[in-house]
């Protein structure tokens, strides 16, 4: 029995020892696998020719009763409007590349988590969507958007791993 206990100790050892580099690092590609295209995709929808062109998409996904009350003319948009789309579209195309390659990353990892409860906001708020609960046995957006939340505060806490340019400037 106590060989059975000193091998297990040592595998755990073993595995503390790699959770160092390894979370961080899985965090990372789940993120890239799971969210990167998801906003990618989003932010070009955003766009009507260049990134200071904001499309009728982008005034409906970020202001949906606004757009709707226009019926999603973008010259209608209000300065403020306008800011607010600008600023969305460069952070859901800069965080998730900043994400990808490491650069910056809890800074990015804690902007998405901000981007992702703004976004939640706004589903809620402006497209109606239920928001649901935690422990009441369904899958509803909460849900989701905990779980991303949760990926997101692993690389806020334990930093990009070794694969990252942050580590590459940390060395030099």
């Amino acid at each position: 029995m106590t060989a059975l206990i000193s091998t297990y100790n040592n595998a755990m050892e073993k595995a503390d020892h790699a959770s160092g580099w390894l979370t961080p690092t899985l965090a990372r590609v789940v993120f890239v696998a799971v969210l990167f295209v998801y906003y990618w995709n989003s932010a070009t929808l955003k766009i009507d020719g260049s990134i200071f062109s904001p499309s009728a998409g982008a005034f409906g996904q970020i202001f949906p009763k606004a757009a709707e009350a226009v019926l999603y003319d973008v010259s209608q948009m209000t300065f403020f409007q306008r800011v607010v789309i600008f600023f969305g579209t460069v952070a859901e195309f800069a965080l998730p590349v900043l994400l990808l390659v490491g650069l910056l990353t809890r800074f990015a990892a804690l902007g998405m988590i901000g981007f992702v409860w703004v976004q939640t906001l706004t589903d809620v708020t402006g497209h109606g969507v239920k928001l649901g609960g935690l422990f009441d046995n369904a899958i509803t957006l909460m849900d989701q958007r905990v779980m991303w939340t949760f990926l997101l505060l692993v690389i806020v806490i334990n930093g990009a791993g070794p694969l990252s340019v942050d580590r590459l400037l940390r060395l030099k």
